[in-house]
């Protein structure tokens, strides 16, 4: 996107699709083989010597733009689910100290920096800090180990920080380290400081509990919860199980691709219609451990799955919808997402020929559209409009 270099000059030339499929040539001594993405348009948005160029399914092919401050999983999906982050910051805990520690102190609890520095420890035991792992400023963590307190108390502390934190999500995060926790805090990029949670130990452990404290939406005004008063059943599969909100939705939480691909097919072969959200989050996985080799076999396992719906999807009004939530380039040189437009690839069975898109300017308007073919009123959505296709009812 335009402003990708802002922060890290370097993501100006982020290209994951590109880069991944040129390392797959590389590396494997031959093209990557999708043929489904490239039956479903990905070679006309982003045209490339292995993709294909043509196809014969009844698609509508463009990108959209994030539509949200960063790049980031959990903004990603309420955008795309037709949340407003209008409201929502990029901001470093250093930034907003003297807030965040009026507020756990009028909770009751002990609150001091570390070191002097932007990191608090509250109660002796929980670490406030700025989320090393995602793009800066875009999220806070906080942090305990499990062996000093319980999950819930943790908890307590993550949501008084959640009541006035400025940015998209504040995480609770208790497990068993290697060591007492401020030996594991540093520096990360763009001046923020907080704990280094895999080199703490937390992810090798065992364990490990983590909340996700979304910033303050009106569910009610999304995709999932829209379907749900229609009557239309909602599947929520893999990570959207996760951090969508829909007290109605079946969840298949599932971190495997295979298992995120045979939740989705069980879910579209049950008769009647439904809305049925699903998350690859390996390809997400392959991005932050930069293994673009692993990131490609990921996308022909799932070019599997996608023949696989599209062969489900064939009767007139069926819509499959493909997209992401934010770039991922495991080439460009760092672990964090970039922020890319992502391609939008709409099967479309009954509608007439291959129609190109224009640019959508959010993932909203992927939720938009959506909603308009499940027959729900778009402007019900909190956010998004329509992506205007010819013909479209």
């Amino acid at each position: 996107m335009p402003d990708a270099g802002v922060l890290r000059p370097g993501d100006a030339a982020a290209d994951t699709c590109g880069h991944v499929l040129d390392h797959a040539r590389e590396a494997f001594g031959r093209p990557l083989r999708l043929p489904a993405l490239g039956a479903l348009g990905l070679g006309l948005v982003h045209p490339h010597p292995d993709l294909a160029r043509r196809t014969q399914l009844p698609v509508a092919a463009g990108r959209a733009a994030l539509g949200y401050p960063g790049a980031d999983t959990f903004a990603g999906h309420q955008t795309m689910m037709g949340a407003d982050f209008s409201q929502v910051t990029v901001a470093r805990l250093g930034e907003h100290l003297e807030e965040v520690t009026a507020a756990l102190r009028a909770a009751g609890h002990r609150v001091e920096p570390l070191d002097g520095g932007p990191v608090l420890v509250v109660d002796g035991g929980v670490l406030v800090h700025d989320n090393l792992e995602a793009d800066p400023g875009i999220n806070w963590n906080a942090s305990a180990r499990l062996d000093d307190l319980d999950f819930d108390a943790l908890l307590a502390v993550a949501r008084t920080v959640r009541a006035v934190a400025p940015v998209a999500r504040v995480i609770a995060v208790g497990g068993h380290a290697d060591g007492p926790l401020p030996g594991f805090v540093r520096p990360g990029d763009g001046g923020t400081v907080g704990l280094d949670t895999p080199a703490s130990g937390f992810y090798r452990n065992g364990g490990l509990q983590v909340r996700h404290l979304g910033a303050q939406l009106d569910h009610t005004r999304q995709l999932p919860e829209l379907a749900a008063r229609a009557g239309v059943p909602v599947t929520l599969v893999g990570k959207a199980a996760d951090i969508l909100a829909c007290e109605a939705a079946v969840r298949r939480p599932a971190v495997p691709t295979a298992d995120v691909l045979a939740h989705t097919l069980e879910a579209v072969r049950a008769p009647g219609e439904a809305l049925v959200v699903a998350n690859v989050q390996e390809s997400d996985l392959a991005g932050h451990q930069r293994d673009p080799e692993r990131y490609a076999q990921i996308l022909e396992q799932v070019d599997a799955g996608l023949a696989a719906l599209v062969a489900l999807l064939d009767e007139p009004g069926d819509r499959l919808v493909v997209t992401g939530d934010h770039g991922n380039d495991p080439t460009i040189g760092h672990a964090h997402h970039t922020r890319e437009y992502v391609p939008v690839l709409i099967h479309r069975p009954g509608a007439p020929g291959v129609e190109l898109l224009p640019d959508a300017g959010s993932l909203a308007d992927v939720g938009a559209t959506a909603a308009a073919a499940l027959g729900l009123d778009p402007a019900a959505l909190a956010n998004g409009t329509r992506i205007p296709e010819a013909g479209a009812v």
